[in-house]
């Protein structure tokens, strides 16, 4: 599903040029548990935004189901992005305007989905986190773990193959986290490859694979 070849990422800090992936090369198949561990710093916030499209590499290639997406223009990377992939951030990301179910039927809203139909899949995604008691409430009224629990259920929104996950459980508490990890694998048993960035061996247990992210370049599995 994803190929990912020799990508290097380098950004401009003054006078600095800082180099955050150094010729990663990995592949990502359909329903596969995929984790990346390492450090802070490793570049792996990086590598997540390389392979979700939210940036671009400085010199190698990411394919999509076959299609090298530096080839794409910006409108067609957005596109094949809001249709083909689900991100759940680290800081929840949520519309602090919006209620639990606005912000989960938000990628519907670019998609031109109508409103109504919006509604009901936010509403029944938010049943099977188990947040439909929640779906009028703003994110402020939420706890940590049911503002995550939202934006996993936005991710979902439109039945993307592949889910990115960065550090989901990296804000909450013991219980709220393992809630999160379960509805990853939950996630995955549906049929949506999963890639979770993580530092967090326990979260990175998850994972069906696992590689190892250390300044910039990629290491051999952990044993």
């Amino acid at each position: 599903m994803i190929e990912v070849i020799e990508v290097t990422k380098r950004y401009r800090l003054g006078r600095m040029e800082v180099a955050a992936l150094r010729g990663v090369t990995l592949e990502v198949s359909p329903g596969e548990r995929l984790t990346i561990q390492g450090p802070s710093g490793s570049g792996k916030s990086t590598l997540l935004n390389m392979i979700g499209l939210l940036d671009l590499p400085t010199s190698g290639e990411i394919r999509i189901q076959g299609k090298e997406t530096r080839k794409l223009s910006e409108l067609e990377r957005s596109r094949l992005r809001n249709r083909l992939v689900g991100f759940v951030f680290q800081r929840f990301n949520l519309i602090p305007y919006l209620s639990a179910w606005e912000n989960v039927a938000l990628p519907g809203e670019y998609a031109g989905i109508r409103r109504r139909e919006r509604r009901a899949r936010a509403l029944k995604l938010l049943k099977s986190v188990g947040l439909a008691e929640r779906a009028s409430h703003l994110p402020a009224e939420l706890s940590g773990g049911e503002e995550q629990r939202v934006a996993i259920a936005r991710a979902l929104f439109m039945r993307p193959a592949l889910v990115l996950a960065d550090e989901p459980t990296g804000n909450l508490d013991t219980e709220a986290g393992r809630r999160v990890v379960s509805l990853l694998r939950g996630i995955n048993a549906q049929g949506a490859a999963v890639v979770v960035v993580t530092h967090n061996p326990e979260v990175g247990a998850i994972g069906t694979r696992t590689l190892y992210l250390k300044d910039g370049r990629l290491h051999l599995p952990l044993e």
